[in-house]
């Protein structure tokens, strides 16, 4: 059960919003829970998105379970971030996922450092991002507005020499 990443494409608005519809997907976004036209400018949007914006689905025994994304800061950073439908968290396709992004930001990009945020209180993705050697850098206040007011960011990193 290895995902696989290939670029998003408009036919997966659908299984795109089967997570995006969902209050605990968003629980530390920003964004959602989306209407179905919300996620369709989502998916319209990141499959025209520019060539330093790369979004990915996640894809499990050809199903798309998910999305991966990785945007090039100058020329030298990375900052990737990912989704997994709710019903298969805990099975190590965020982490197999994000290790795919890093490897595409060091060995494709020649990126120096990538970077990722999550919110505290999100111990999953805080997992996943140290499962995958990233180091925790420290907590930046007040970042995102979410519907539960403001929140922070920890930030987490790792150098291509790590």
């Amino acid at each position: 059960m290895a995902p696989m990443l290939r670029p998003l494409a408009l036919d997966d608005v659908t299984a795109v919003h089967s997570w995006a519809c969902l209050p605990e997907s968003c629980r530390y976004q920003a964004r959602g829970p989306n209407t179905f036209e919300q996620t369709q400018e989502f998916v319209r949007a990141a499959v025209a998105a520019p060539p330093d914006r790369l979004v990915f689905a996640v894809v499990v025994d050809g199903d798309v379970v998910g999305t991966a994304a990785l945007k090039l800061r100058g020329s030298s950073t990375g900052e990737i971030a990912y989704a997994v439908h709710p019903r298969l968290w805990g099975q190590g396709i965020a982490t197999a996922a994000a290790r795919e992004l890093l490897r595409m930001g060091f060995a494709e990009h020649g990126r120096h450092r990538i970077f990722a945020t999550c919110d505290p209180r999100n111990l999953a993705s805080a997992a996943v991002l140290r499962k995958i050697g990233m180091r925790y850098e420290g907590r930046m206040r007040g970042t995102a507005y979410i519907r539960d007011g403001w929140r922070d960011s920890d930030l987490y990193a790792i150098l291509a020499d790590d």
